[in-house]
């Protein structure tokens, strides 16, 4: 199969072929759950380094023979994963007949089937795996109902009443994003790996004092203000940088929009909610600039494990002046900002922070000083990002990107900090900033697909 190119081929393999992939490989079973009928698929890292949790996504186009199928009749299994033996008689009794069996020649791993344009159909297939330096790995998708399978979630997407407005939040293990504005983003870090937004946002705590609750919860580690804070948006009129929530008719003095329908308005949603990738959805709608009008769509993933989130900006109204426009994106330089990174496409701002609520003015809340907070930018280099530094509005590292024919422009952003379990140092989030950037570059990707049968 040509590394190059996508493949599906359909092979019926008999159980009497001497190089049978059931006599090569063993077949999957579990319990009482014995499969005849599989699709094998090869998933292709062609960087020459290892990958963690690196993310997989196959389009239902890719699967076709899986096209017309319910997520619960299908079994996803690394062939070479430690098969699980079987439960104690106690596990049983608190899971019950949905906790998993012993497993035999491989272990099944959590996916999911998301169906991202609500036709109730699924588009993408999603999971994560480690991957080998140049390693084409193989995986296995049996077909057949069967009732097992808990999967714990490892990231979660919500839209939460968050002090008196809605607020979408999207989260992994390591690293939480909120929009409190609805176009530049909130990070909170956390101090062990666990979800936390649900808490923040059904009991309405404070970011910055949530650790009072529980310290692992950890803290806002962003100050946005009027700022890109962890990652906005905004467009280039000529040299003039505008941005949705402070239009002509903005309430610049809250640093939120005016009325919702004389001014910018935004309307929010959830794609997926767990358990390997969480998405939110914005909308931003009625933006006049004074010079042009537009309309656009923002969706933001999480990623089980990963200290990044993802990003796709869709311009629905593209009406730009005659001076024309290009796509700004950028993120805040952290106060006191002592460390940072930059490329031709990316851009790193790491500083010490005494972590504070900016809207604490009375200073009821004590300060909280850490060694370090990070944030990072990352573009796709395709799409000729150039760097240029606004101070105004707290001062921001910005690419100018090209206005796009179709009008889609993708982005990373990455978060870390010295209290989290991992990324402790601004050199080592560096690395793993710059490691991003070349996954994100080069995704994994489906090198083959053939179908199997037992008689």
């Amino acid at each position: 199969m040509a590394r190059s190119s996508w493949l599906v081929a359909a092979v019926m393999v008999s159980m009497s072929g001497a190089t049978s992939a059931a006599a090569q490989d063993g077949w999957y079973a579990e319990y009482d759950f014995l499969p005849l009928s599989r699709v094998e698929i090869v998933i292709a890292n062609d960087l020459d380094e290892d990958r963690k949790d690196a993310p997989i996504i196959i389009r239902r186009d890719q699967l076709p023979m899986l096209a017309d199928i319910h997520e619960l009749a299908v079994s996803l299994v690394d062939p070479s994963g430690q098969p699980r033996s079987e439960p104690s008689p106690e596990l049983l009794a608190s899971q019950g007949p949905h906790e998993r069996r012993a497993e035999t020649n491989g272990r099944a791993i959590d996916y999911q089937f998301d169906d991202l344009d609500r036709d109730g159909i699924w588009d993408e297939l999603f999971f994560v795996a480690d991957l080998k330096a140049g390693e084409r790995k193989r995986f296995h998708i049996y077909r057949g109902f069967q009732p097992r399978g808990w999967n714990a979630h490892r990231t979660h997407g919500a839209i939460g009443s968050y002090m008196r407005h809605l607020a979408p939040f999207w989260e992994s293990e390591h690293v939480g994003w909120k929009l409190w504005f609805p176009t530049d983003v909130d990070i909170y870090g956390k101090r062990r790996g666990l979800l936390m937004s649900n808490r923040l946002y059904m009991g309405n705590l404070d970011g910055y004092g949530v650790a009072t609750e529980n310290p692992d919860y950890g803290a806002d580690i962003q100050s946005v203000d009027d700022s890109f804070g962890g990652g906005g948006i905004g467009v280039f009129e000529g040299d003039v940088l505008a941005r949705p929530r402070f239009s002509p008719g903005a309430d610049v003095a809250n640093r939120f929009n005016g009325g919702q329908v004389s001014d910018t308005r935004y309307a929010f949603e959830v794609l997926v909610n767990g358990p390997l990738r969480s998405m939110v959805r914005i909308r931003t709608m009625n933006w006049n600039t004074g010079q042009g009008r537009y309309e656009l769509e923002q969706t933001y993933t999480a990623y089980a494990g990963q200290n990044y989130t993802t990003a796709e900006v869709r311009f629905l109204t593209w009406e730009p002046g005659a001076q024309g426009a290009d796509l700004a994106v950028g993120i805040r330089r952290r106060p006191g900002q002592n460390f940072e990174r930059r490329t031709q496409n990316s851009v790193l701002s790491a500083a010490p922070e005494a972590l504070r609520n900016p809207d604490d003015v009375e200073g009821l809340q004590q300060l909280a000083p850490i060694l370090y907070a990070g944030t990072a930018l990352i573009v796709p280099p395709s799409d000729q990002p150039a760097y240029q530094f606004v101070e105004a509005r707290g001062g921001n590292h910005v690419f100018r990107i090209p206005a796009q024919a179709d009008r889609t422009y993708r982005y990373m952003l990455v978060a870390g900090w010295s209290e989290g379990e991992v990324l402790k140092t601004p050199d080592e989030f560096a690395e793993y900033v710059a490691a991003s950037a070349r996954s994100y570059a080069a995704p994994p990707r489906l090198d083959g697909a053939r179908e199997e049968t037992l008689p």
